[in-house]
């Protein structure tokens, strides 16, 4: 007998409408372009989004349209987040830190024909206008002066009354649309559908991932430009969670600010957090609602778990995804298993970047595709699939999975019997020296744990004997002076003499990407224009 369920479609609009409808006085707080606090709630994200619909309708974008975005997390932003996707466009989400041909190049590839622009980023698009040979217009998000071509403010734009209904398209129209960094070739555009990131939502505001609730207030530090924004413009409203938006005051000041309005979790990248926690130190303040910090984008150190859990009782959640999985793939909460273990196991553990959640499948394989086994030693290139892990790039005539479905992360991991994943590097950043494999991860990771050292990277360099051997660049923490010979003792304590790094270089400033991640290209480049050469050690 045929099932006799309803045909719900998974559309965007369905989050918004149950967040309004069942928790539609729960606050929204952000901070304005001017450093003020703006207050809306769910019923006004909705009603906002609806007055876009009506807005892009009289524009003439038709459902299939690209519309970009260029914002900081604000009420603003999420509005145009349902809106966008309620009117059966696809929301581009476009990174102003980067430069000037990438931006180019992926408005054009994705063919934007309308882009929204906070008023203090309008200053980004100018330079390139003339080369966005699609855009039809612009819709700037306050007020700016602006020699941008056929510019609209966004309240002229939010002139109706809001009484407009969601476009029904299907479920599997493109709803959002992020670039890949392009850190090897141009940047890759990844599509999600409505029903992707409906199902990725829903994934992760379980007990076993996010953990969010109504009784939760969400800060994403992470801009919602960044991988999708890790979900939380989605799974926030979907718990019907109170949310914080920072707007573009990151700093360890202006966070700590709004961190103060409630906020009992919140998610960025190691960089954002490892200045906070310096801040927290030097002003002695401390975290009395977090619960709980979401770290990803590059590798969680040990010593930031163990300050925030130690020293401030906010419990850390590491996480691993990439924009290819919409994003989050796994996350670093404890099963009975784990919680049954010695305090000191349990943090080992935490360095793993978890398990993965329902709607993802993991595999660990070497070159031949031979599953390896799940005994937390074997490494092999990590696999994922499943409904909301790319299958094609945009435009791309071949697939980016395979056959089956699996799509190679060009990870390094391990996976334990417990079904923890450990990312050992990317294979493009592991050292090999000798026939032997070093981590970068596990070398930067142990070297951040030292009190002399902010921040650091590991890279490898052309040795003559050994074909590759690391180099440890290091910044300083403030009035610091990290020694090479300090530096080597401490590492010994957890590594062989041949994993240990060759040298020990000292930099005020390592170079990141427009995510925030160390840039290990950059860095390998600037040491080689220097003329760095290893330090002959026979």
């Amino acid at each position: 007998m045929l099932g006799q369920m309803q045909d719900w479609p998974l559309r965007i609009g369905r989050i918004i409408d149950h967040a309004a409808r069942y928790h539609g006085k729960r606050r929204i707080l952000s901070r304005a372009p001017n450093g003020g606090i703006v207050l809306t709630d769910y019923e006004g994200i909705r009603h906002d989004a609806l007055r876009i619909v009506q807005g892009l309708r009289r524009l003439g974008a038709r459902p299939g349209a690209v519309i970009g975005a260029m914002a900081w997390n604000s009420e603003r932003h999420l509005a145009v987040w349902y809106g966008v996707p309620g009117a059966g466009c696809a929301l581009h989400s476009l990174n102003p830190r980067l430069g000037a041909a990438q931006l180019t190049y992926i408005i054009n590839h994705a063919e934007d024909a309308w882009i929204f622009v906070d008023p203090d980023l309008v200053g980004v698009l100018e330079p390139l206008a003339a080369a966005l040979t699609g855009v039809r217009g612009y819709i700037v998000m306050g007020a700016a002066e602006t020699t941008l071509p056929n510019a609209i403010t966004l309240d002229e734009l939010m002139s109706g009354d809001g009484d407009a209904g969601w476009e029904p398209v299907d479920e599997r129209a493109a709803c959002g649309i992020c670039y890949t960094s392009g850190t090897t070739g141009e940047p890759k555009g990844v599509v999600y559908s409505h029903r992707s990131n409906t199902l990725h939502a829903m994934a992760v505001i379980q007990p076993d991932t996010l953990g969010l609730s109504s009784r939760d207030v969400v800060m994403p530090v992470v801009p919602l430009f960044h991988a999708n924004g890790w979900s939380l413009g989605f799974s926030g409203p979907m718990s019907g969670a109170a949310m914080v938006m920072p707007g573009r005051q990151l700093d360890p000041a202006g966070l700590m600010e709004m961190l103060g309005h409630g906020v009992t979790i919140s998610a960025a990248v190691p960089t954002i957090w490892l200045p906070l926690l310096d801040h927290l130190r030097e002003t002695g303040g401390s975290l009395p609602d977090l619960s709980r910090v979401v770290i990803g984008g590059s590798a969680c150190p040990r010593a930031v778990i163990e300050a925030f859990q130690n020293d401030y009782g906010v419990r850390v959640i590491h996480a691993w995804g990439m924009t290819e999985t919409s994003p989050l793939g796994t996350l670093c909460t404890e099963k009975p298993e784990i919680a049954a273990m010695a305090p000191g196991r349990r943090l080992d553990q935490q360095e793993t970047v978890g398990h993965p959640h329902f709607t993802v499948d993991f595999a660990i394989r070497d070159e031949a595709g031979r599953d390896m086994p799940w005994d937390g030693r074997t490494q092999g290139r990590l696999m994922v699939r499943g409904p909301c892990v790319v299958q094609r790039y945009h435009k791309a005539e071949t697939a980016a999975a395979d056959g089956e479905g699996w799509f190679d992360t060009g990870d390094a991991a391990v996976m334990d019997p417990y079904g923890y994943v450990r990312i050992t590097d990317r294979f493009k950043d592991l050292i090999k020296s000798g026939g032997e494999w070093i981590s970068s991860i596990d070398l930067e990771n142990a070297a951040v744990g030292h009190p002399d050292v902010a921040e650091a990277a590991a890279v490898a360099m052309p040795h003559p004997k050994w074909a590759e051997r690391p180099v440890l660049v290091v910044v300083p923490r403030a009035g610091r002076r990290p020694d090479r010979t300090a530096m080597l003792a401490h590492l010994g304590r957890q590594f062989a003499k041949w994993q240990l790094p060759d040298d020990v270089v000292v930099v005020e400033a390592l170079p990141h990407t427009a995510t925030g991640k160390i840039s290990k290209l950059t860095l390998r480049a600037q040491l080689e224009a220097d003329g760095y050469r290893l330090p002959d050690l026979r």
